[in-house]
């Protein structure tokens, strides 16, 4: 039967090809949604996940930093800092910046902390060092190589001019990435000495951390605190409400797409080959016969699609983050298997759908 199958669909391969070749770019579709997901998710929190603070504080009402507005001044921190059981509690003022290089012009998320501080700074460097005064500025990677941005270069910002002296890892955000100044540097483009987004409060080891959270927003007026758990979940559900039904959106169509292709092929290869099935059934082909027949048909050509699909995917990823190196994405085992085994389930509902043709095929046809 695996023969017949597979000569059914030989006898037309022009329609085999562009509906094997719809279905790899549906597989394509699904799995790139999967990894720039993956490095959507990681990219936008991997600045909170790296700076592990014990607690954050934020102006009240203020949960986030990703699409969240936070205000505080110099006097909360002072205020923090004499709190018993406070470490060190490291301002950073966070805010959208648009930075231009020639005739070009880039929003980015400037990020402004203490060079001294333990938290704030950069995740990662992969080139240069970090900031040493209010002259200096890091970029993301993604965004240095596509405004074409090296170590030494100079980038104007609201009519100051900064010197990249780092390229860092892990601050892409995919629709904007992270950039480090100086905290006095980045007060100094708002025209705000005092002002910061939030304080990233270290405790003292041994310190009852819950009683170092209540006596903060005890003493401190207009503050909410989190502990960093709670405060990335907090950003993580953000990126997810924002991000996630574009996604099922999407990938929704695909798989509508994928689903209709292929029962359209197989409805009209029981149609062409109508009068065969209608002899097999007067030769008293087995119980199940033909429903078997248009399963394997589905098999073989989602199949095939798959692993044309994983031909062609990385080569195709490799030049999408060539020409929009802000694109990022992730791609593991795990989701090939996910989209492998949907794409399975994919293939039988369609199969399931062109078997309803099968029961409209009479014996009697066969004399006609």
């Amino acid at each position: 039967m695996d023969l017949y199958s597979a000569r059914i669909l030989r006898s037309q391969p022009l329609r085999l090809a562009l509906t094997v070749g719809g279905i790899a770019l549906c597989i394509v579709l699904m799995l790139f949604l999967l990894s720039v997901y993956r490095g959507v998710a990681d990219g936008s929190v991997e600045y909170i996940r790296q700076n592990k603070t014990d607690l954050w504080v934020l102006q009240r009402n203020a949960t986030n930093i990703l699409r969240g507005s936070s205000v505080l001044f110099a006097s909360h921190g002072k205020q923090i800092k004499k709190i018993s059981g406070v470490e060190s509690a490291s301002p950073v003022l966070l805010l959208l910046s648009s930075i231009k290089k020639g005739n070009k012009v880039a929003t980015v998320f400037l990020t402004g902390y203490e060079p001294n501080s333990r938290f704030g700074g950069p995740p990662e460097l992969i080139e240069g060092r970090l900031v040493q005064n209010d002259h200096e500025i890091i970029l993301d990677e993604s965004f240095a190589a596509k405004y074409h941005f090296k170590l030494g270069d100079l980038a104007q910002i609201q009519g100051d001019t900064l010197r990249v002296v780092g390229i860092s890892a892990k601050t892409n955000a995919f629709v904007i990435q992270y950039a480090f100044v100086t905290l006095h540097c980045a007060q100094s483009l708002i025209g705000f000495p005092n002002i910061v987004t939030c304080y990233l409060v270290k405790v003292i080891e041994g310190s009852d951390k819950e009683k170092v959270v209540k006596q903060i927003r005890e003493k401190v007026s207009g503050v909410e605190v989190y502990d960093h758990e709670m405060f990335l979940q907090n950003n993580i559900h953000e990126m997810q409400s924002g991000f996630l039904p574009f996604i099922y959106t999407v990938a929704s169509i695909g798989v509508i797409v994928l689903t209709a292709i292929l029962s359209l092929l197989l409805s009209i290869n029981i149609l062409e080959r109508r009068k065969d099935f209608a002899i097999m059934k007067t030769l008293g082909s087995p119980g199940g016969f033909l429903s078997r027949l248009i399963v394997q048909q589905a098999l073989l050509i989602s199949s095939t699609g798959t692993i044309l699909a994983l031909v062609l995917f990385f080569p195709m990823v490799a030049l999408i983050e060539k020409i929009s190196p802000e694109i990022s994405s992730k791609s593991s085992v795990e989701q090939i298997i996910v989209v492998v085994l949907g794409v399975g389930g994919m293939s039988l509902i369609s199969s399931l759908v062109s078997m309803q043709r099968l029961r409209h095929i009479y014996t009697l046809e066969v004399f006609s």
